[in-house]
């Protein structure tokens, strides 16, 4: 297993226990960035590592090639001083490092291609930590709205719920029905126990409208020149006995005539309908 499958591998199975154990959106993603730089440090090292790798097989491919061509030169310095014996020998030595140059270029070859690609895969495994930081970023401002919205209905259903105004309704009926009660009762304890003499007073005192319509009516009929004034009254004549008898019985039937019992409305009303057209026919 490659090590990014490995730590593909290992980031998943922290996220998916994170997800599992998630309370707060928030924390977990930044927990999870957390994770993903951890495992991307650790690729860094793995990478590094590979690279150092690459480079030490690339000296000893670099040496072998050198010591190839060194040993080549010497055998033919050899055969220009006539040492064929000398020469044999660096040939033989100079084909032993061509073989292992040979051997190692191609272990070089595939560690250098293996590196390349490591390289590749983490600028990608960083580009995607910066993409899961932005897209955190969002998620957290989503998650924050959607908490928001939830307050809100929240706070609405609250709103809806009309039990605690019903209960309030409820106790101010039983409250105003509780005062109604005692005034009741304070007035038939009144009505029983109270001072009839002070209720008599109240009831002659209620008496004197009808003297003040009376005097409104007086003053009325002045005002249309129907009665004389106070001040044009002449002095009355003496007369005998029998005509202040006269007199007196007519001034009790007028008095009798004015203390008529109060006339319905609609009674008072058709009389003065009738009036108006008596007045309108003359």
């Amino acid at each position: 297993m490659g090590i990014f499958q490995k730590l593909s591998t290992v980031l998943k199975s922290n996220i998916n226990d994170l997800i599992a154990r998630a309370e707060d959106p928030e924390k977990m993603l930044n927990q999870i960035i957390l994770d993903m730089r951890d495992q991307l440090a650790k690729a860094k090292r793995e990478v590094a590592a590979a690279i150092a790798d690459e480079r030490k097989l690339r000296a000893q491919l670099d040496d072998e090639i050198k010591q190839t061509r060194d040993w080549e030169h010497r055998a033919m310095l050899a055969v220009k001083e006539g040492r064929d014996d000398l020469a044999k020998q660096a040939l033989i030595r100079q084909q032993e490092h061509a073989q292992r140059a040979a051997a190692m270029d191609q272990t070089w070859s595939a560690q250098a291609q293996e590196t390349e690609k490591l390289k590749g895969s983490l600028r990608q495994l960083n580009d995607k930590i910066e993409e899961a930081k932005r897209k955190r970023n969002l998620l957290i401002a989503k998650q924050k709205r959607a908490q928001a919205q939830r307050r809100i209905h929240e706070t609405m259903s609250g709103l809806s719920d009309t039990s605690a105004f019903e209960a309030f309704n409820r106790m101010a009926e039983k409250i105003e029905e509780s005062e109604r009660r005692s005034l009741a009762h304070a007035e038939v304890t009144e009505a029983l126990t109270g001072d009839t003499l002070e209720q008599d007073f109240l009831r002659l005192e209620s008496g004197y409208g009808d003297a003040d319509v009376d005097g409104r009516l007086m003053a009325l009929k002045q005002e249309m020149g129907l009665i004389a004034g106070p001040a044009s009254e002449k002095p009355k004549a003496l007369t005998s006995g029998e005509d202040d008898e006269e007199d007196e019985g007519v001034e009790a039937e007028a008095e009798a005539k004015e203390e008529r019992a109060p006339v319905a409305d609609a009674v008072l009303l058709e009389e003065f309908d009738q009036l108006e057209k008596k007045k309108a026919e003359e």
